[in-house]
């Protein structure tokens, strides 16, 4: 075929023989339809009470030295960590946690026993798909109907009380020759402490905790 017949417009006898068809209204042809009947009913209640009380002494001296030689010829790697530690730690009081928790919850649902919403026509409740003609009728048609009643009560109620004291002197020394020749790796680690914990005290956790809860 040539470029002018590609340009060549049609004949009156090509036109007449060309067929149409008119398309039906829009509603006709909707690909999707979807109802959705949603009753939901949702009761959440959490009372928190909490209470906390500590006496504490902490003390971390931490020493360390490292030396290292990778993959090196007549070198020295020396490490030295020397520590020297007097730790006095004395608690003397009270850590007193107190919790009083009193709930009233009142839940009730007044939705539950009602009549469940009517199905729309043409279908029996619940969740329905139809599948017709795309010319004739909707592609897909959904019905959903739901109800749902939730009732969430969760009352916490926690007390915690301590007297902690913590000490955690740390002397470290590391020395290393990796893949080295004629090398020397020292290390020396000296650690003296003195620690010295007094705990005069009482610590006291009171949770009470009074829920009253109607579902």
């Amino acid at each position: 075929m040539s470029k002018d017949d590609e340009l060549r417009p049609l004949s009156p006898e090509e036109l007449a023989a060309e067929t149409g068809a008119a398309l039906p209204d829009k509603e006709v042809i909707s690909l999707l339809d979807l109802n959705a009947d949603l009753d939901i009913a949702l009761d959440a209640a959490a009372p928190i009470d909490l209470a906390v009380a500590a006496n504490a002494n902490v003390a971390a001296p931490i020493d360390a030295a490292v030396g290292a030689n990778v993959l090196s010829y007549g070198s020295e790697a020396q490490a030295l960590a020397d520590q020297g530690v007097i730790i006095d730690q004395g608690i003397t009081g009270e850590a007193t946690a107190n919790a009083l928790q009193d709930s009233g919850i009142d839940q009730s649902d007044d939705t539950v026993g009602t009549t469940e919403p009517a199905p729309v026509d043409g279908t029996t409740g619940g969740t329905t798909e139809t599948v017709g003609d795309a010319l004739s009728g909707d592609l897909l048609d959904v019905d959903v109907n739901l109800a749902a009643d939730l009732d969430l009560a969760a009352p916490i109620d926690g007390a915690v009380a301590a007297n902690a004291n913590v000490a955690a002197p740390i002397d470290a020394a590391v020395a290393a020759n990796v893949g080295s020749i004629n090398s020397d790796a020292t290390a020396i680690a000296q650690q003296d402490a003195i620690i010295t914990q007094d705990i005069d005290a009482d610590a006291t956790a009171t949770a009470d905790q009074q829920s009253d809860i109607t579902q």
